[in-house]
């Protein structure tokens, strides 16, 4: 039975729909609750793929994060392992960094709500978007970006922010934005956030009237993105990531 990492920094900012995908795919779930003093393992290579989840810590400082160094040291070892490897929002800034990119505040602010990102022509024969509408609506909520380094794909793009989504080699994705989200999920954001969104200037209560909409669009894409990186790790699809 295959087994997966995740790496949760805070309550409201869990695996939902990833985390469903994952156990209907029979993948063995190991979470360590970070925020709660649950440590990180010192061995990565036991587990067949890692999941990083996001949340309000940045990946530039060790400031209210302890364990920034000890994951980025993880994603780095997953990557040079070929582990399986997915990082959301901080997550996926972590990974830029494992990668050898930088982290930084977005000069175009944040970028908080529901929200479109367009899909680069790379991702037309990615593993996980292939065949998926050019431009999705999704759930952004972030005040830093990043860069990547060369070689790394470019798989989606906002507006504002130039770099959404990417893959690192074969078996390694960053989505900024929040592709795990559920109405839970959102709710719980609003909870724990409201207040940095209407700093932002994004008001909750619109993004709340929005959210039956956006995921009724949403989720049949969502759940193919999560199901096939589920399946991937399970060993159902492990063909499809031999891109050449």
């Amino acid at each position: 039975m295959s087994s997966c990492l995740v790496v949760q920094h805070v309550e409201s900012e869990g695996t939902y729909v990833v985390g469903d995908a994952l156990s209907s795919a029979g993948v063995t779930v190991d979470t360590r609750r970070v925020f709660a003093g649950e440590p990180l393992p010192a061995d990565i290579s036991r587990f067949d793929g890692l999941v990083v989840m996001g949340g309000p810590m940045s990946a530039n400082s060790d400031d209210g994060f302890p364990t920034r160094a000890g994951e980025i040291e993880l994603l780095a070892r997953a990557l040079d392992r070929g582990i399986l490897t997915l990082g959301i929002c901080l997550g996926a800034q972590l990974l830029a960094k494992a990668a050898g990119g930088s982290v930084f505040a977005g000069t175009a602010g944040p970028e908080i709500g529901w929200g479109s990102v367009d899909l680069s022509a790379t991702a037309t024969s990615d593993p996980l978007l292939e065949a998926l509408p050019s431009r999705l609506t999704v759930l952004h909520w972030h005040n830093d970006t990043f860069d990547l380094p060369q070689g790394v794909a470019q798989l989606a793009s906002s507006q504002q922010y130039p770099n959404q989504a990417f893959r690192v080699g074969e078996r390694a994705w960053g989505f900024q934005f929040h592709i795990e989200v559920d109405r839970q999920a959102v709710s719980a954001f609003l909870d724990a956030f409201g207040e940095e969104a209407r700093d932002a200037g994004s008001e909750p209560l619109a993004i709340a009237a929005a959210t039956g909409a956006r995921l009724d669009e949403l989720g049949p894409i969502r759940d193919r993105i999560t199901t096939r990186f589920a399946r991937l790790m399970s060993g159902f699809d492990r063909d499809l990531v031999e891109l050449g």
